[in-house]
């Protein structure tokens, strides 16, 4: 047999030391949720706790990966013992794993195509959007975003009013470019939309990261708290469900269902638009998504970007249609075009009718 190595001796050693017994309360930070792992001995190992942390999230400890569960750089081997890692009460550790449910839904062959149903190719992405958005198995995955996912409210909905749904990274804001202020990577025009689209719809912000960021660039852009118009809500990534496509494998995606199941008296597929620049986040509701040109290198781009100007006038001119699904949002500037032209030809015939000379009267004036 070979005798163990002077670095694993070494690694040995270090998860063995021991303190005297005591208990630790941790939390574990996992899919955008926090969960309390109370009352751990810390003469317990690696091992232990992620039993803990399987009870209440359901992961099983061969899927779990502490990622900042370290001990010299690395991250601490099952048999490690807590006490020698040295973590304190009340300590964060962050988790990533996906149950195994998740993981066998990942791996569901999709259905076979109907006979005698046309599709351009198997990866095309109206084949991917007419699939996925039917499967009761993703459908199950919103219901349960309804049931169990909580709102906090920012204002009530208005009677009446659409739905407009944002996006924020690379829509509203170049989260990547380097600036000394978050001001000057804003979208040209942001501020100017908003107010102009607040009139006919309720504004929701979906962006899949965590709220706290979300809520820290809402402060940043100044559109948490604008005089000129409200936001209804925020949504981030815990909203989101996992799909499986043909063309794209498993992805995340914003399931407008879980907006209209929790408002179903308000908003519907009919009166609801969403701006991302990422196309594949409208997988469940590909009539309901418009796909923004995304706005990066804001310095270089700063003065030429116009896109949410043109996007305030698609906004009010669609406003006037009840039934948005019979919409095709990708040809949304060809629609403003021609909603221009039926304007200016209207304008042209109204000045043509007030220069026409009028008739006589048919009677005479006394």
């Amino acid at each position: 047999m070979l005798a163990p190595s002077l670095d694993t001796l070494a690694k040995n050693m270090e998860c063995e030391e021991q303190s005297p017994t005591s208990s630790l309360d941790i939390v574990i930070k996992w899919n955008g949720n926090d969960y309390d792992v109370k009352n751990l001995n810390t003469n317990s190992d690696v091992k232990t706790l992620k039993e803990e942390i399987f009870k209440c999230t359901g992961v099983r400890p061969e899927r779990q990966k502490l990622t900042n569960l370290r001990i010299s750089g690395k991250m601490a081997p099952d048999e490690c013992l807590l006490n020698a890692i040295n973590i304190k009460s009340g300590t964060k550790i962050m988790m990533v794993g996906s149950k195994e449910e998740d993981i066998a839904e990942a791996s569901v062959v999709p259905p076979k195509r109907e006979k005698g149903r046309k599709c351009k190719s198997y990866d095309s992405e109206e084949f991917d959007e007419e699939r996925v958005d039917k499967m009761e198995i993703h459908l199950a995955k919103v219901q349960n975003r309804v049931d169990n996912y909580e709102i906090k409210m920012l204002n009530d909905p208005r009677p009446g009013k659409k739905l407009l749904v944002l996006d924020i990274d690379y829509t509203l804001f170049d989260h990547r470019s380097a600036a000394e202020s978050g001001l000057e990577l804003m979208r040209p025009y942001l501020h100017d939309f908003l107010e102009s689209a607040y009139e006919q719809y309720d504004i929701v912000i979906w962006s899949a990261t965590d709220m706290r960021w979300i809520e820290r660039k809402m402060a940043v852009l100044n559109v948490a708290n604008n005089a000129a118009y409200k936001i209804m809500f925020y949504l981030d990534n815990a909203a989101m469900i996992t799909v499986h496509t043909p063309k794209y494998g498993v992805v995340s995606v914003k399931p407008l269902g879980v907006i209209w199941g929790k408002f179903p008296e308000n908003y519907n597929k009919h009166n609801t638009i969403m701006f991302d620049d990422i196309r594949r986040n409208f997988l469940m509701n590909p009539k309901n998504g418009l796909k923004i040109r995304p706005f990066r290198e804001a310095h270089l781009n700063w003065e030429m970007d116009k896109e949410l100007l043109h996007l305030s006038v698609y906004l009010y001119e669609i406003a006037k249609i009840d039934d948005f699904s019979k919409l095709n949002h990708r040809n949304w500037e060809k629609f403003i075009k021609k909603a221009q032209y039926k304007k200016e030809k209207r304008h042209k015939r109204d000045r043509t009718d007030n220069n026409e000379p009028k008739p006589p009267d048919s009677q005479p004036k006394l």
